[in-house]
């Protein structure tokens, strides 16, 4: 799942899916961003996913982790 095919969910669907508002997954994304810059200021290699992907893998392993646990 790509962030570019959730980008036309509606706000209800996208949380269903992500666990998050899209306000919300918007500022998570910004702070990453920045923590990204801040790390990766002396240069090396950068990301084959953007940003955005990477917090969807995020919040996909946590949500399933724990409903899984939970069981």
């Amino acid at each position: 799942m790509k962030y570019k095919s959730l980008k036309s969910l509606s706000d209800e669907e996208f949380r269903r899916l992500t666990g998050v508002k899209p306000s919300t997954f918007n500022h998570m994304a910004e702070i990453l961003r920045e923590s990204y810059k801040a790390k990766r200021w002396h240069g090396g290699r950068s990301s084959k996913l953007c940003i955005e992907d990477q917090l969807l893998i995020t919040l996909d392993f946590f949500r399933n982790r724990v409903v899984s646990r939970n069981f």
